[in-house]
C-alpha cells in the first residue's frame, strides 16, 4: 500500500521441481491457494481475496510454470557439481557435497522465467533464484533449500481497485514485490 508497506503470505501452496543434469534444463510449476493469503488483518484479508482483488471464489488458484532457467552470473561450472549429487550414492554424494557446497551455494544465482496465472490473466514473469544449499535433514531426506525474488504489476492482472487518498495519491501501490522462501525435498 502506497501508506506503509503491508507484508502478506499464502500460507497454503504445492510446487514440483524437476532437476535436470544441468540446472538450466530444470522445471518449475507451482499452484497457491488464493484463499490462504494472510496479512494478519481480518477486515484486508477479507477484502483482498474478494472480488475485488483475488476474487478467491471464481479463481481458487494462482498457477506458475516456468519456461526457462538461465544463469544469472559466471560461475556455472562449480554448482554443475550439485546437480549431480542425486544420482550418487549417500556416502559419495555427502563427500561431494562437503566440497562442492561452499562455492555452489555462492555460484546458484538463476533467472526463473515462466507463466504466472492470476485471476485468469496470464503473463510473463521473471524471478531471480538463489540455490541455498543441500543437505539430509534429521529425518533422512535430500532437501535443498531456494530464495525467488521478483515484482508484478497487480493491474496487469485485472487487481485494479484502489482509492484516492485525501492527502494525495492512491491506498494501493501498483507493483506487487514477490518473495518466496523454501525447501524441496528430493524424492526418487
Amino acid at each position: 500500500m502506497m501508506v506503509s508497506p503491508v507484508r502478506g503470505e499464502f500460507t497454503r501452496a504445492r510446487a514440483t521441481i524437476l532437476v535436470g543434469e544441468d540446472p538450466t534444463a530444470s522445471a518449475v510449476s507451482a499452484t497457491i491457494e488464493t484463499a490462504s493469503l494472510t496479512t494478519h488483518h481480518e477486515e484486508r484479508d477479507a477484502h483482498l481475496r474478494s472480488p475485488d482483488f483475488l476474487d478467491v471464489d471464481a479463481y481458487p488458484t494462482i498457477e506458475f510454470r516456468s519456461t526457462s532457467i538461465d544463469w544469472q552470473g559466471e560461475q556455472q561450472d562449480q554448482i554443475l557439481a550439485w546437480a549431480r549429487l542425486r544420482n550418487r550414492s549417500p556416502e559419495r554424494a555427502e563427500l561431494a557435497q562437503e566440497r562442492v557446497q561452499p562455492r555452489a551455494a555462492q555460484a546458484g544465482r538463476f533467472l526463473v522465467s515462466g507463466l504466472l496465472t492470476v485471476r485468469g490473466v496470464t503473463h510473463r514473469t521473471v524471478l531471480s533464484m538463489q540455490y541455498g544449499g543441500a543437505r539430509r535433514d534429521p529425518y533422512g531426506r535430500d532437501i535443498f533449500g531456494f530464495h525467488a525474488a521478483g515484482e508484478i504489476d497487480r493491474e496487469s492482472f485485472g487487481l485494479v481497485w484502489n482509492v484516492l487518498l485525501e492527502t494525495g495519491g492512491f491506498l494501493v501501490g501498483k507493483k506487487i514485490g514477490l518473495e518466496i522462501a523454501g525447501e524441496a525435498i528430493h524424492q526418487a
